[in-house]
This record gives structure tokens, C-alpha cells and sequence, in this order.
């Protein structure tokens, strides 16, 4: 009987050692309401404006990627935990700081680190380039904290790390505490500064590479290990190119995803979702909502041709008073972006307006802001752009005026006599 009883500890001791060490996703806990059948989720016959009406995330937003622009968004700015999809600022920290090919040997602290694992142990060596696979695809919170201690020295040093980065990108309403997003009182930010650090972070092609891949081999101590993506719209939805899950009791589920067809670049990301199958079909919906509702529009296009236009018809009314100038110069400022998405039903009501000053009182700087163009619809400006005089124009002196009747004095006595 012993023998028996001791067989069947070995067994279970070897299935409880293999699941330790497999790469276990951010949304192990499957409730039995989750089969999600993706294809039936995308209505194209259903009415457009509904499918908003049954979102289940406390907060979620969708913003256009060439301009940061928020096309939809729900609670967008209040402060949320985000769960693992803090991973993507660690990813971001490491790609900008560290040797990819450095190998990095596991400490005890990370081998013990709970949650979504890549199945880490003491001792290990692996890559760093490896690691932020199993970051990014497994979620593993092991690979978190070995990241951290290998670029910071220690979590705490690399949460310093994270919160300058997120200074540097603008994004006040979030706040890191540790690099795997497990549930923490500081810890948090917000739909829309999450959508806008995943588009800094998409920027880095190493990033964008490992997100948008689904299977991957690691290597781990010389041996090779086969990890595989968790999220579940990665392959599946048209146009999805990453980029990470989440979920801990205190977030829920979440979701930020990358999708683009044709010129029509987004980042959707849900907040607070109850259960997986909510966050995939809030995705779903938000995502269809985009594409059914949204085109690109061609900004650089349209400001150039009616600003060269409308110099052609204006630059002989300029007026500068006791001013010496021979040509005039007129430039654009720069364009925050060249295309935006917009919504189909205003693309026919598109114009703009230019507003600039023509008579001026000598001397003026070069480079000086006279007016604007405003890109604008029917009930909103889109988008302003400054009209700057590119030369100088220098007052006329006394020596001017000397000078100019000595070289017009022929002319002058001709028309006195």
C-alpha cells in the first residue's frame, strides 16, 4: 500500500513540476462562460452605433496612431490598475537601455515571483532577448523582476526607471510601483495614456516584432523552450498586430490591441472587464466600430494645396510700411501628422480657413508667426498650423531715404521740372 501511495505522489509531484515550469498566461482563471468564438463576435450586418451600447469595461479608448487622437473612449482619463499590460513600459525600458544578447542568470527573488509565469527557476540562464518574449508572450512575472534586477539592480531602482519614462512621454496620471503589474495601491494609469505609451513603444521594431508574434522558441539553460502568445485577437482578427493581456483581481481583464487596414492605423484599450470573453468582444466591438465608422484623411494634402493656393492669390496685397523688401517669403509650421482618421460622415464637409495679417509697420523679425490655417468640419477645428513670414524685413533709415534720392535724383528733377 505505501508503494502504491508513494508512486502516486512521484506522479503528482512530476504534473505539479511541469505545470510550474509551463508558460502559464495572464488569464489562467477560465470561467466556464468563456469559450470565445471570435468569427461570431464580428456582426457586419448589425446596426454600427450599437455596437458601443454593451461595452462591459469600466474604461476603455481607441486612439488613431498617426495622431494620438481619441476616435472613442469611456472613463478614458481616470486612474485605473492595468495588470500586466504594465509590461509594456518594462519591455520599453529594456529595449532602450539594455544588451539584448547579454545572458542574465535568475535570481531567487524572481524564480519566486507568483502569477503568470514563464517557469523560471534559481539559477537559470537565459537571454535578454528571451526574457522579453516570455514577458511580452507568456506575461511571465518571473521575467519582470529578472529584467528589473538585470537593468535597475533592483524593482524598486527600475519602477524610478519606469515613472522617469513616463515623465518624459507626458503621462500624468500614471504611476509604477513594480514591473508585472500585479496589484498595487500606487500603482496605475489611465486608457488613454496606456494607448498612448503603447504607441511610443510600437515605434521600437524589436517591440513591435516580438508582440506580433504568436509561437516563439526561447532557450533556457542551452535547451530549447516553446512558448506561445496570449492574446487571443493576435492571428485571428483582421488586421491585429499585438500587443498585450492582462489580468489581477483588483484590474480584471484587459486588453491593448494594435490593429490597422489599409491607411487606418488604432490602438483600442479596455479596462476593468469582468470577464474574458468581455474584454475580447468589447475589443471586437470597438475595433469594427473604428473601421465601419472612420476614414483616413490626407492632412498634409489638403493644408499644402490650399495654402500655396491662397498665396498665389495673396501675395501681392501684403502692405509693410517704411519696410525694405523685395520678395516675400511665407512658410507653414510643421504638422504634428500628416493623416488622421476622421469620421466618414464629415469627410464632405472638410475646409479651411486662413487667417493672416497683410499690413505690417517695419522692422519684423524673420521667422515671425503673422497668421494661421485651420483644418476644420462643421462643428469643430481638427487641426491649426501657424503661417510664419520666413525673412526679415528691415526698417528704412534715413540713410535709406538719402540713398534712394540720390539714385532716383534723375527722375525726380524730371518730374519737378
Amino acid at each position: 500500500m505505501k508503494k502504491y501511495i508513494y508512486k502516486i505522489f512521484i506522479i503528482l509531484f512530476l504534473i505539479a513540476n511541469i505545470l510550474i515550469n509551463t508558460c502559464y498566461a495572464d488569464d489562467i482563471e477560465i470561467e466556464q462562460d468563456e469559450t470565445i468564438e471570435i468569427n461570431n463576435s464580428i456582426n457586419t450586418n448589425s446596426d454600427t452605433t450599437n455596437r458601443l451600447n454593451n461595452i462591459n469595461a469600466r474604461a476603455y479608448v481607441v486612439i488613431d496612431r498617426n495622431s494620438n487622437n481619441i476616435l472613442t473612449g469611456k472613463n478614458e482619463t481616470q486612474k485605473k490598475k492595468m495588470a500586466s499590460t504594465t509590461k509594456i513600459m518594462t519591455a520599453t525600458i529594456i529595449l532602450e537601455n539594455c544588451n539584448l544578447n547579454e545572458t542574465v542568470t535568475i535570481s531567487k527573488k524572481a524564480a519566486g515571483t507568483g502569477g503568470s509565469r514563464l517557469g523560471l527557476k534559481t539559477g537559470d540562464k537565459i537571454t535578454v532577448i528571451d526574457l522579453l518574449y516570455g514577458l511580452m508572450l507568456c506575461s511571465g512575472n518571473d521575467a519582470a523582476v529578472a529584467l528589473a534586477e538585470y537593468a535597475g539592480g533592483n524593482v524598486e531602482n527600475f519602477a524610478k526607471m519606469m515613472n522617469d519614462k513616463a515623465k518624459e512621454l507626458n503621462l500624468v496620471n500614471t504611476n509604477f510601483e513594480t514591473p508585472h503589474g500585479l496589484d498595487s495601491e500606487n500603482h496605475y494609469t489611465t486608457a488613454y495614456e496606456l494607448a498612448i505609451l503603447t504607441n511610443y513603444a510600437l515605434n521600437n521594431s524589436t517591440f513591435a516584432k516580438i508582440v506580433g508574434t504568436k509561437y516563439y522558441n526561447i532557450t533556457l539553460n542551452g535547451y530549447p523552450k516553446s512558448i506561445h502568445n496570449t492574446n487571443e485577437l493576435l492571428g485571428v482578427l483582421n488586421g491585429v498586430y499585438g500587443v498585450k493581456t492582462g489580468f489581477t483581481n483588483g484590474a480584471n481583464r484587459c486588453l491593448v490591441t494594435a490593429c490597422k487596414r489599409n491607411n487606418l492605423d488604432i490602438i483600442c484599450v479596455v479596462l476593468g472587464c469582468d470577464t474574458k470573453n468581455h474584454r475580447t468582444k468589447d475589443s471586437i466591438s470597438l475595433i469594427e466600430y473604428t473601421f465601419e465608422n472612420y476614414n483616413v484623411l490626407n492632412v498634409e494634402e489638403i493644408i499644402n494645396k490650399d495654402f500655396e493656393n491662397w498665396k498665389t492669390e495673396n501675395l501681392n496685397s501684403f502692405s509693410f510700411q517704411k519696410g525694405i523688401i523685395n520678395d516675400i517669403d511665407l512658410n507653414l509650421g510643421t504638422l504634428p501628422y500628416d493623416i488622421t482618421a476622421i469620421k466618414k460622415e464629415t469627410l464632405n464637409s472638410i475646409y479651411t480657413e486662413i487667417n493672416c495679417e497683410k499690413n505690417f509697420e517695419a522692422p519684423i523679425s524673420g521667422n515671425s508667426q503673422i497668421g494661421e490655417i485651420l483644418l476644420k468640419d462643421d462643428s469643430d477645428t481638427i487641426l491649426t498650423i501657424p503661417i510664419y513670414l520666413k525673412n526679415t524685413v528691415e526698417r528704412k533709415t534715413l540713410l535709406y531715404y538719402f540713398k534712394d534720392i540720390l539714385y532716383n535724383y534723375n527722375a525726380i528733377l524730371s518730374n519737378i521740372i
